[in-house]
């Protein structure tokens, strides 16, 4: 499983179920979910299998629920199994086998759910919703979120620590989207004029995914400028140190011929 870590997880990026929890809550759950996090493990049940039925659940409710409209029981399907998140991360901890693969694999699915919660708006939209405007805002918040992520783990990969939280992270597009997806779902039990939230959280999501995407942009430039910086001047550095060694040599050199 490779070399233990702190976390199954990453502990800089919450998971959209620690997102959805705050600590109190976390707490609570976690004393919840012990037992039965227990009882899979004497089954045999690893975290990478409950990791991987999580993520199906949340596939399923987005793209089963959504794009026939039905936004309050996907919204439900989707968040009863967002406690995976939860589940295999106490399984791990139990078993002791906190992992890189563990946090690299629930990086991985977590794009992958993201892009089934927002591809499930965006088919809505194209279908009965009849909507290519705000089709065209549900992908535009599908790709933003892939690529604000893209951009802190390239520049972490090349040694930059792209130091800034930004505007709307992965925890707040998807809280603002399915709490506002599961409350516009209540219109099909006749709650009036309700279904305007999740247009407007669609909205909200894609402009601050944007400014979230510049943000980080910019941190990348002005964290690259500096490294570049700074090399430069290590390497003048190095390269004076060496000249004073040289110029030490020359001199002895020319002592001991007049010697």
């Amino acid at each position: 499983m490779g070399q233990p870590v702190a976390s199954r997880g990453r502990a800089a990026t919450p998971t959209l179920g620690k997102a959805m929890l705050n600590k109190y809550a976390r707490a609570f759950f976690t004393r919840v979910l012990t037992p039965f996090a227990a009882f899979l493990i004497r089954r045999g049940v690893s975290p990478d299998t409950v990791t991987l039925l999580g993520t199906a659940g949340v596939i399923a409710g987005a793209l089963v629920f959504y794009p026939r409209g039905e936004f309050f029981w996907g919204t439900i399907v989707i968040t009863l199994f967002v406690f995976s998140d939860l589940v295999d991360g106490n399984m791990a901890r139990q078993l002791g086998r906190t992992s890189r693969w563990g946090a690299f694999l629930d990086s991985t699915l977590d794009r992958v759910a993201d892009g089934a919660i927002f591809g499930g708006f965006a088919l809505w939209y194209a279908g009965n919703g009849d909507d290519n405007v705000l089709c065209a805002v549900s992908i535009f918040c599908l790709t933003s979120g892939q690529v604000v992520s893209y951009t802190k783990a390239r520049g972490e990969s090349i040694g930059l620590p792209v130091a800034v939280n930004g505007l709307v992270e992965r925890a707040e597009r998807l809280v603002i989207s399915l709490v506002a997806a599961g409350l516009a779902g209540l219109h099909t039990f006749g709650v009036p004029g309700i279904q305007v939230l999740l247009p407007i959280a669609l909205w909200i999501v894609a402009v601050g995914s944007l400014v979230t995407l510049i943000q980080r942009v910019v941190t990348v430039r002005r964290e690259s400028a500096e490294a570049e910086v700074e090399a430069a001047a290590a390497e003048g550095a190095q390269g004076h140190e060496a000249q004073g060694h040289e110029a030490q040599g020359h001199e002895a050199q020319g002592s001991e011929a007049a010697k």
